[in-house]
């Protein structure tokens, strides 16, 4: 019989909190279904592991590997191996290719998202006609960007504020 284990939520939520450079930066891309539309989630507890980000639709675990990891193959190679047994695919970068990348990665990423199998079905479309009211939607978006119907496969975010200088106040 299974036991219930509650999830590390304060684990979770500290590593999200002292995330690095690199998953900062590529969190800016995979949130608010930025991706192809699909949603990801950080910092996610699987088993006894914290996954970078993770996408439940497609089960497709993306991690981010800083230099530490160089020394760690075999304990990324276990766990992986679990990741992988427990029915996802893992894709593992360095830090550098995620903030010098950014598109290769995004690129990847994505390719990888259609080619696995959606592990839920899609909801009922809702609002009016037989496409639920997509159709409205593209005639406005096409209004809107001169007549261009398609959308980006991946957004660009919008630039960080500028950070206040040190010191620098009101003199």
């Amino acid at each position: 019989m299974n036991r219930f284990e509650p999830r590390d939520t304060r684990r979770a939520r500290t590593l999200r909190n002292n995330a690095t450079h690199a998953e900062v930066h590529l969190w800016r891309y995979l949130q608010q279904r930025q991706l192809g539309g699909f949603r990801f989630t950080r910092q996610k507890q699987i088993g006894p592991y914290f996954v970078d980000f993770l996408c439940r639709e497609r089960r497709l675990i993306v991690e981010l590997d800083g230099s530490q990891h160089e020394e760690r193959t075999e304990q990324d190679q276990r766990r992986t191996r679990f990741l992988e047994s427990e029915g996802y695919t893992v894709l593992r970068f360095w830090n550098g290719e995620a903030t010098d990348d950014t598109d290769r990665v995004l690129a990847r990423i994505l390719q990888t998202l259609e080619a696995l199998p959606a592990r839920f079905s899609s909801p009922p479309a809702r609002g009016r006609g037989p496409r639920g009211g997509s159709e409205r939607k593209a005639r406005a978006r096409s209004v809107d960007s001169g007549g261009e119907l398609e959308e980006p496969r991946f957004a660009r975010p919008h630039p960080p504020a500028p950070l206040p200088q040190a010191g620098g106040g009101d003199s």
